[in-house]
Formats: structure tokens, sequence, C-alpha cells
């Protein structure tokens, strides 16, 4: 039985790195005894898959990870949230789990673009409404940025997807700000949303991320998130 979970990460923890979070969640599943399938081999491994990476500090209430379960195991599917959610740390939070086809690709492979709401320091909110038409409407934006240690130039536009310029906020340290939303392509090659505002203007700093959606794009054009479910919150103050 394979099981995908939606869960939040927010708060202090969003500074926990993507691996000490796996290692949280290996916890997590030792302390509800969860009937994990595991690999063969001389060193087993639970069947578990994470979907794409959260960067250091960001937060978001749409990530998600797969489970391999057991054939024989009787579970249900339902409980998990609160169990797993009672295992788990402060700031993070199971919102969602749901059984998925045996033969659903992994996330890594199916998740086609994600949404994020930003906030940026660094420009007015008309400035940053001109960046934004400026990008939209360039046939190019070549970006130079890092990539396993070596810097790599590539063309960026086709990856942003949308951008739509909200409202002006205030940051915790006082500073006037911009919020905006963001959705950026993760195939073939993925835009984080730092490298977003470098692309629509070198003056602009990240104040604050949250993902609030991943999407899967279908054959016909239609597009969902991995359990077919779309969350929608309002963006917090920063």
């Amino acid at each position: 039985m394979k099981v995908r979970v939606r869960f939040s990460k927010s708060g202090k923890i969003r500074w926990t790195s993507h691996r000490d979070v796996a290692r949280m969640w290996e916890r997590a599943f030792r302390r509800t005894s969860l009937p994990l399938a595991y690999s063969e081999g001389f060193s087993p491994r639970p069947k578990v898959s994470f979907g794409l990476a959260l960067s250091t500090g960001h937060e978001s209430v749409a990530e998600y990870l797969d489970l391999e379960l057991v054939p024989a195991s009787e579970l249900d599917v339902e409980s998990l949230s609160g169990r797993l959610t009672a295992a788990l740390p402060d700031g993070i939070e199971v919102t969602a789990v749901g059984r998925i086809d045996d033969r659903a690709d992994s996330l890594q492979h199916e998740v086609t673009s994600c949404t994020y709401e930003l906030v940026a320091a660094g420009a007015t909110i008309d400035e940053l409404r001109e960046y934004v038409a400026q990008a939209l409407a360039a046939p190019t934006i070549v970006l130079t940025r890092q990539r396993k240690g070596q810097d790599v130039t590539d063309d960026v536009r086709p990856a942003i997807l949308s951008v739509d310029v909200l409202d002006e906020v205030e940051a915790d340290d006082g500073r006037p700000c911009v919020s905006l939303v963001a959705e950026l392509a993760t195939q073939p090659r993925g835009l984080r949303p730092a490298e977003l505002l470098a692309a629509l203007s070198p003056t602009l700093d990240e104040v604050r991320v949250r993902r609030t959606n991943q999407w899967i794009l279908r054959a016909d054009g239609a597009r969902h998130e991995p359990l077919g479910v779309v969350t929608e919150l309002a963006l917090a103050d920063a």
C-alpha cells in the first residue's frame, strides 16, 4: 500500500535543513510503529521518498512524502494525520494523508511547478510592478547561478510561469516591503524564489518565503496538487 502525506513546516523549525527534517520523520515512524515496507539487500532501508526539497528558512503548507507499507498491514489511513503530528516536533503538522496508486511516479518526477508567497525588500510596489512587467515581457532572462558548486548560466524565463504583485507590507525589523505570489517551474530545471528576485532586479532582498502549492500538470492540460486538494491561505505579515 502506497500512502502520500502532506505536511506543513512553519515557525522556528523552518531553519531546519531538509536532511534533519527527514531524520525527524524517521523518529516519528518509529514512535508510531508504522508498518513500513523495507528495501532488500545488505542494508535495508524504509521505503520513504520525499518530494522537492524546501530551502532552509522557508515555510510551507504544501510539503509531501510517500510511504510504502507492508501489504498485509491493516491501517486506518484517516487516523494517520493525528498520530504522525503528535510524534513530530512543533512546527511540523500533517494536514492530509491519502492512498495513492501503487504505480504512481515519484514526487520528484511528477511535480512540474510550485507556487510561492514572497515578501521582498529593496523596491517600492510601483517599482516591483515595473520589474515584473519587464520580466514577463522579456523573451529571455539570462541568470548565472550555482549548481553543485559550479556557476551555470541559464535562460530562466521559461521557469517564470506567473508573478503577481500583491501589497505593501512591513518586515519584522520595520523595513517597507512588498508581497507577491509566483508560480515557478520545477522542470526541466527548477527556479528558486531567491533566483526569481535576482532575475527581477539585483536590488531585491528576500525577506520571507512560503510555499503554498505543488502542482502536477497532466497530459490533458489539467493541473492538480499531489493529493488533489487545493490549499489557499492569505499571505501572513512579514
